[in-house]
């Protein structure tokens, strides 16, 4: 790969993750700032609603009472991953895993944002099925999602990068 075809990759791949990070970023900033004032549920259709939350854990809030103390720590170890997971994206033989990577990395990178800014990550969307809610998310927590799932689909369905050398020695 020369070095223009590297740097338009890793410039797609930046503004991928940008992408998401901004996105992300900017609707949270919407939400709290403008929609939830006052704090409310707010009922769109029969399964979803927007509300208001700001998770100090993990996925699902999990070991949230012993990491609400930690938010700056579990914040900086976060933003380390995503730079791992973006690097690795930059490194990927394959597009569809590298763009799967960087979806990923800017979810991650705005969740980690979130904790070093407001010391919780935001959460608005708010689904919910006979009673039962799943809890609530961002768009970040969406990229996240949606690049694991390529990336697993691919490394299950795709096909692998060959190792013929190639003859004009690229």
């Amino acid at each position: 790969m020369s070095i223009s075809v590297k740097f338009r990759r890793a410039c797609v791949l930046a503004i991928v993750a940008l992408g998401v990070f901004v996105f992300d970023q900017a609707a949270k900033a919407v939400v709290v700032e403008f929609i939830m004032q006052p704090p409310r549920k707010i009922e769109l259709t029969d399964f979803f609603n927007l509300v208001l939350s700001f998770n100090p854990g993990i996925s699902f809030g999990m070991l949230s009472g012993l990491l609400r103390d930690n938010a700056v720590a579990l914040g900086t170890v976060q933003a380390i991953v995503a730079l791992t997971i973006m690097i690795f994206a930059l490194y990927s033989h394959r597009r569809i895993d590298a763009l799967a990577l960087s979806m990923l990395a800017g979810g991650a990178a705005s969740n980690s944002a979130d904790r070093l800014h407001r010391g919780a990550v935001v959460d608005f969307i708010d689904i919910h099925i006979a009673g039962m809610h799943w809890p609530a998310f961002n768009f970040a927590d969406v990229a996240v999602v949606a690049g694991v799932m390529v990336f697993a689909a691919s490394g299950m369905f795709g096909s692998r990068p060959s190792n013929k050398t190639q003859v004009n020695g690229s």
